[in-house]
């Protein structure tokens, strides 16, 4: 019997589903050193939607809803759907990524999430998040360039990107977004692609910060209260007058798209303290700094 569980257990832990082939047009950028799910990767960020992500979008949607109030304000124009996009989004808590999928969906969006590799290496999540066209990010690894290089790929092939510029929860005492990374700008800027800055706010009450029981309390207590989970799909944000590999350009894009996530946020906190959240998760650590503390952004930045 245990030796049964644990053969279903390995079964279920090497389980994925069957990526599209490689296309020529990319195979040449997997060279015999890389790890075996870049090519898997590259062959569908190179590939149409997966059939079964669309399906679900379409048919699951409804399931954030029972967790809280979905709004979704603002949206983005016809014509930026039909090509590259990449889409800046403030990260408060592990909920955060189904209230989104949802509101990009219902603006026209069919998201592809960059994802930490501790994520995309889960059993189960890991490979049905890969197939649905999830990039994989191992930060401070000698890998860590395959995720751009996965991006470059899935804009070339008009696919639609979804990145926390703050590469992790943010853990700023005010709520705001801290001033994140330049990963983003960098590839906004490599890929001449403007990005599309997503403000949320709401998600951080239905899954605390921790990891340990208190996440099933946070979530019934989610589901009796039914917060307001809510999505503001900004303007683009863009960098013509900014140049790839231009000393201090890169932090110059950055600073741009966290003022327009701040900007976008400021009317879903509405009512709040500017200089702290009305609902605080005590289990979530305040050990960082708000790109602009208090949601105020200077005139002068873009």
């Amino acid at each position: 019997m245990v030796a049964a569980v644990r053969g279903l257990g390995e079964r279920v832990r090497a389980w994925r589903p069957q990526p599209p082939p490689l296309p020529a047009d990319v195979a040449h950028l997997v060279g015999p050193d890389d790890p075996e799910w870049f090519a898997r990767e590259l062959a569908i960020a190179a590939s149409p939607p997966w059939w079964f992500w669309r399906f679900a979008l379409r048919r699951l949607s409804w399931l954030p809803s029972v967790f809280g109030r979905v709004q979704v304000t603002g949206s983005i124009r016809e014509e930026w759907l039909q090509g590259p996009l990449l889409l800046a989004v403030n990260h408060i808590g592990d909920f955060d990524t189904f209230v989104v999928a949802v509101a990009l969906h219902k603006a026209g969006v069919t998201p592809r999430f960059m994802a930490t590799g501790g994520i995309m290496r889960s059993p189960v999540a890991g490979p049905l998040l890969e197939r649905s066209g999830g990039i994989r990010v191992d930060r401070g690894t000698d890998v860590a360039a395959h995720a751009l290089t996965v991006t470059r790929v899935a804009l070339a092939h008009g696919g639609h990107v979804v990145a926390y510029p703050e590469g992790r929860v943010g853990l700023s005492p005010d709520g705001w977004p801290e001033r994140g990374r330049t990963g983003l700008a960098r590839m906004a800027l490599a890929a001449d692609v403007p990005v599309i800055p997503v403000s949320q706010w709401g998600a951080h009450e239905v899954l605390q910060y921790a990891n340990d029981w208190g996440k099933l309390r946070t979530l019934l207590r989610a589901f009796w209260r039914q917060p307001a989970l809510k999505v503001h799909i900004g303007p683009p944000v863009f960098f013509e007058d900014l140049q790839p590999g231009r000393v201090g350009d890169a932090n110059r894009a950055r600073a741009r798209i966290a003022a327009a996530i701040t900007r976008g946020l400021a009317p879903l906190r509405a009512g709040e303290p500017a200089d702290r959240p009305a609902y605080v998760d005590p289990t979530r650590p305040t050990t960082a700094t708000a790109a602009f503390p208090g949601g105020v952004v200077p005139d002068d930045i873009p």
